[in-house]
């Protein structure tokens, strides 16, 4: 599916969760070569939702979520948290920001609930808070089950939790959906919904779009560490997609050369083609039946947030993630 004339849509807001302008970071290999993992990163994420934080594996994702955590430095470029400059003043912001970026340690023998009480424990707050971050996360019921019998979607549900005992009003998940089974993926995907119904802001790292689309209402799309495209999901599906038909006709061949004459881009799909360039699907049906070919099927095919990355990230690269 053609895309056209995409940029990047500034989020319009007073407030903001996360802000950063011209984030940069840099690796030397042990080759001696310099690699820019992000370049020039400028993120916006509105306060409230649930944003999505796409690209490629290798794209600076993980890079950059590291860099707002104070986990490693930038090279150049400012980042502020709820208003704060970060790292500079992350101890005043740290308490209101939970996140997994990677896979949480827990007893393997302990509890569910044992292992969220611990915790509680050693940050200093009160226990009434594990019965219920095990309701919001759906724990409630295998709370008091070894945390090594969980599923991987209860086991990254149970590190949601952890996250939320201190009560965050920013919440980030890095790739959250990996190697879960799609009931696990589901389990995960309506625990972030529901945070972020709740008012909290949460803030997903993914390349995993169909997922992203069904849970997120704004989104960064980023590439080589650069900012390619953001705003709603709506907007950014939606103000930059051409219009693509699917087309069933008897004659492919000469229907592809009627429409290619005719100044439309067509591409083979099955036994049907993808038309691009009509200004509504009734031109396509006109210029077919005036050559005495009749269309069997058309159907308008609506661009999904999928089609828009595979478009902004073509040659970007499926390197390990940074």
């Amino acid at each position: 599916m053609a895309l056209s004339g995409i940029k990047a849509v500034k989020v319009v807001t007073s407030e903001l969760a996360i802000d950063t302008h011209g984030l940069r970071k840099t690796y030397r290999t042990l080759r001696g070569k310099r690699v820019v993992a992000v370049q020039g990163l400028d993120l916006q994420v509105p306060i409230g939702g649930v944003h999505g934080f796409l690209g490629p594996n290798g794209s600076g994702k993980t890079t950059s979520i590291r860099m707002l955590l104070g986990l490693i430095r930038a090279d150049a470029g400012t980042m502020s948290v709820f208003g704060r400059p970060v790292p500079e003043q992350l101890p005043e912001v740290v308490a209101r920001v939970g996140a997994i970026v990677e896979s949480p340690k827990f007893f393997p023998a302990f509890s569910g609930r044992r292992n969220l009480e611990l915790l509680a424990d050693a940050i200093g707050t009160p226990r009434r808070r594990v019965d219920e971050v095990l309701e919001e996360t759906a724990l409630r019921d295998r709370g008091k089950d070894r945390f090594k019998t969980y599923s991987l979607g209860m086991k990254q549900r149970l590190a949601i939790a952890a996250t939320l005992l201190k009560e965050p009003d920013l919440l980030i998940f890095d790739e959250p959906t990996n190697g879960l089974d799609p009931a696990g993926i589901r389990e995960i995907r309506e625990t972030m919904r529901g945070l972020g119904d709740q008012g909290k802001t949460v803030l997903v790292s993914s390349h995993i779009l169909a997922e992203v689309e069904q849970v997120a209402d704004t989104v960064s799309i980023i590439g080589h560490g650069r900012l390619l495209a953001s705003g709603t999901v709506a907007e950014v599906i939606g103000s930059t997609a051409a219009l693509t038909v699917r087309v069933g006709v008897a004659d492919l061949a000469g229907a592809t050369r009627v429409l290619t004459e005719g100044g439309l881009t067509v591409r083979a799909d099955g036994q049907h083609l993808l038309v691009e360039g009509a200004a509504e699907p009734a031109e396509v049906t006109k210029r077919l039946a005036e050559q005495g070919l009749f269309v069997s099927e058309l159907v308008p095919v609506r661009a999904d947030l999928e089609s828009v990355f595979l478009e902004l990230t073509a040659g970007e690269g499926l390197g390990g993630d940074r």
